[in-house]
């Protein structure tokens, strides 16, 4: 599919495909906030990239310097209406759970400030690279809401309870260097660095099978929720199912000859 193709699912989501990779631009000033257009358009695009053999990684940015994103419009739930914060809640979590299956590498290049929905984007990716100026939050509670998103089971996974406490129940912002001190992001970079850093950890990813990629994704994801005793008898299997792909044959080969391989991604 052609840079064209993805850019017509809608403007707040702008998509240029860098060889194997995916990046997305959220794009929507002035603090690139989600809304029904984009939520939307997130789960459309995610979709079509999962059909696109050539994309095997995705990284995922915001406009400007100041914002990766800061989540939804409180505009939207100003007057209480409930119907509207049902359907907001079921396209967030669409399109993050969306997110978070898709069967490439992920990465969000976190450019500024990640709060709220902006932050549950990050955390539905694989790894998150952050800025140093960043700061993270889940402030729902700060307003009478919560993190509808995925946040309270995601956060808890990657920093622990304890910590998870602190910014949801306590609002408690972390800085760049806290959140990589507590497991929130992977890495640390100057300012401007996200984006670079990201694409070149993509362009890693992409040198793996893209069929092993995403079975290996799957394994992993399951320890947040399957027993150790319930997952390995899986793992097993699907080892020798990727027997069944064009890239483990190739992946092999092409060791054995001492060339690069050339995936198929099937």
């Amino acid at each position: 599919m052609s840079n064209s193709s993805y850019q017509q699912i809608t403007d707040k989501l702008q998509v240029e495909i860098r060889e194997h990779t995916a990046l997305v631009t959220i794009n929507n000033p002035a603090a690139n906030t989600w809304d029904e257009e984009s939520l939307a358009g997130l789960v459309v695009l995610v979709e079509a990239l999962n059909a696109d053999r050539d994309v095997y990684a995705m990284v995922i940015t915001g406009q400007g310097e100041k914002f990766f994103s800061a989540g939804a419009d409180l505009n939207l739930f100003a007057d209480g209406d409930k119907s509207r914060a049902r359907k907001m809640a079921r396209l967030f979590g669409q399109a993050f759970e969306t997110l978070s299956a898709f069967r490439g590498v992920s990465i969000a290049a976190i450019n500024g400030y990640a709060m709220g929905g902006g932050l549950e984007c990050a955390l539905a990716c694989d790894i998150r690279i952050a800025e140093a100026h960043a700061v993270m939050a889940l402030p729902e509670a700060s307003v009478g809401l919560l993190p509808c998103a995925g946040g309270t089971q995601n956060l808890p996974w990657l920093v622990g309870e304890g910590w998870a406490k602190r910014m949801i129940l306590c609002g408690e912002k972390v800085n760049a260097e806290t959140a990589e001190r507590i497991g929130l992001v992977e890495q640390v970079v100057a300012s401007g660095e996200a984006l670079p850093t990201a694409l070149d950890l993509a362009s890693k990813a992409a040198r793996q099978s893209p069929s092993s990629i995403s079975v290996c994704k799957q394994l992993v994801q399951a320890a947040r929720s399957n027993p150790l005793k319930q997952v390995l008898p899986v793992e097993r299997e699907l080892f020798v199912d990727l027997f069944d792909t064009d890239d483990q044959k190739e992946g092999v080969n092409a060791f054995l000859q001492k060339r690069k391989p050339i995936w198929k991604n099937s």
